[in-house]
């Protein structure tokens, strides 16, 4: 199956309560591949890619995000996969 990719923007308070650190700790656990960082404008941005089922539950999970945070919103636009090879902070 090809993987499907996603470029996702979270708003909220998602910028210093280890936003990005859970995000890679949920995406290894769910197999998926890409990349998040933290946005000049207070944002989280990630890259997903993987199998569709594995990008729809990390979709969801950031739309909630851990304890600490408050998501206000999410943003996902399909991309072509870039066939990332593991999950990273950036």
């Amino acid at each position: 199956m090809d993987p499907l990719a996603r470029q996702v923007h979270v708003t909220g308070r998602v910028q210093g309560v280890a936003f990005r650190w859970h995000t890679v700790e949920v995406a290894r656990s769910l197999g998926v591949d890409g990349w998040v960082r933290n946005l000049d404008d207070g944002r989280v941005e990630a890259w997903i890619e993987g199998p569709s089922e594995q990008v729809e539950k990390m979709l969801e999970w950031l739309g909630t995000g851990p304890p600490a945070a408050r998501v206000d919103g999410i943003e996902s636009r399909d991309r072509e996969p870039a066939r990332h090879t593991s999950f990273e902070v950036r």
